[in-house]
């Protein structure tokens, strides 16, 4: 008699090992552990859906560079998700070939999205992948909006701020102001620099969101620009000098192509030169492909471990099978295998996240050029904001046509634009499609 698990009366059909190694039978068999009773709870788990929901799930993939490249291949060794969508704006460059490895020397200037699509598309053919070669912000709402799930593995602050504040805005309210549950669609942020790393789940409205945590991330200091031009003291100073400087006056009607070796080849020659003339040690080229690129630090295995984790929670998530992430999950390799978890709270304030109206108290005699300048420098970081009161536009970017008619105002102070205590709605390209409502209290 065979008393084996396979074959009891509850599972009449033995499953081979190949089966019993597959995703689909955890998401087949009852779990003490389903998504509903986690600290997180998104759903309830049933195995008699969990499967399809999976396999009909559109799944979007932000970012196919190193840590995209991961979680495309976690995605597809699942052997349960069907539909994926990839975006990435950048081309390929010989300098991705270490760690991004859907890629080859033959892939050298093509599309990143296109080649990983390709390569896992050849490979996997469980799964389609859809590349878009492009820019995040060229996409609007409703394309957003067919995702069950956004994986996110940018690089940047700013593109990351953008994204979260697209997937917060989707969200919709029912008549007694809750968010409605078909309209979140969560958000999985993962990021890795040198041995460190990071994973996020971002449900919106309903955790803390991207923005939240903005205060946790350091400004970049810019370096000033006297300082590249008469006293450099490190090699990036000179990489800087080379390309900010330098390439202007020798090819000034033609952009530096960071992708193309002959430009770096001029700029890092154009660098090594400066740093003999000042005496500075340590410029190479991987060192000027990471000053003019921006390139971050990146080390294959903590891109591996953090995609996993990426995954893994959006595994959970479109399934309920397991417990998701509360809220944020940290990885520190250059302490071991080290890594922890904790909430991260809402920010009360959080100009994404929340529909609070801000509050700043500024001398009557400020003008509004300082006022913006605040904006862009203090809490809000914004990057290029406009302002219209309730009844004046004060300052707007776009069109050329209305910048140059409100120009004028940036001089102005605000007594003379504004009352005490009025309400300013504004906007800014890191808001897709929402505002920042502003009272100012005048402090005299």
């Amino acid at each position: 008699m065979d008393t084996s698990a396979d074959a009891r009366p509850d599972n009449p059909k033995p499953l081979s090992r190949r089966q019993r190694g597959s995703l689909k039978t955890l998401l087949s068999r009852p779990s003490c552990f389903g998504n509903e009773t986690g600290s997180l709870p998104i759903g309830e788990f049933d195995t008699g859906t969990a499967s399809k929901q999976v396999y009909d799930a559109q799944v979007l993939v932000i970012g196919a560079g190193g840590l995209g490249c991961e979680i495309l291949k976690d995605l597809a060794m699942c052997g349960v998700v069907n539909s994926v969508v990839v975006m990435d704006l950048d081309t390929i460059d010989v300098t991705n070939l270490n760690r991004q490895f859907l890629f080859r020397s033959k892939d050298v200037g093509e599309s990143k999205a296109a080649v990983a699509a390709r390569f896992i598309n050849e490979r996997c053919p469980w799964m389609n992948v859809v590349p878009y070669h492009g820019k995040i912000q060229d996409k609007d709402a409703d394309f957003y909006k067919q995702f069950k799930v956004v994986i996110s593995g940018l690089d940047n602050v700013e593109a990351r701020r953008w994204l979260n504040g697209m997937i917060v805005n989707l969200v919709e309210f029912d008549e007694d102001g809750d968010p409605i549950p078909e309209t979140i669609i969560p958000l999985i942020d993962g990021g890795t620099e040198g041995f460190s790393g990071q994973s996020r789940m971002i449900l919106p409205r309903i955790t803390s969101c991207f923005e939240c945590s903005l205060d946790a991330f350091t400004p970049s200091a810019a370096v000033p620009l006297c300082t590249i031009a008469e006293t450099p003291r490190i090699p990036e100073h000179c990489i800087a000098y080379a390309y900010v400087l330098q390439w202007p006056k020798e090819f000034p009607d033609r952009k530096l192509d960071a992708d193309s070796p002959d430009d770096m080849k001029w700029v890092h020659s154009k660098a090594v030169e400066r740093a003999e003339k000042f005496g500075i040690e340590g410029v190479t080229y991987m060192l000027t492909m990471g000053v003019v690129k921006n390139i971050i630090p990146a080390v294959a295995s903590t891109n591996a471990i953090v995609s996993a984790v990426c995954v893994n929670e959006a595994i959970k998530v479109l399934s309920f099978c397991s417990q998701s992430l509360n809220t944020y999950m940290m990885y520190m390799g250059s302490d071991g295998i080290y890594s922890h978890t904790f909430v991260y709270e809402r920010k009360e304030n959080c100009p994404v996240s929340s529909s609070a109206t801000h509050k700043m108290s500024l001398p009557s005699s400020t003008t509004l050029n300082a006022l913006i300048q605040q904006l862009c420098d203090g809490e809000f970081r914004l990057k290029a904001p406009s302002i219209t009161s309730s009844e004046n536009t004060l300052y707007m970017r776009k069109p050329m046509a209305l910048e140059k008619a409100t120009r004028k105002n940036l001089d102005k102070t605000l007594k003379d634009l504004i009352s005490d205590g009025e309400e300013l709605t504004v906007t800014d390209p890191v808001f897709p499609d929402t505002s920042l409502g502003l009272v100012i209290k005048f402090e005299d």
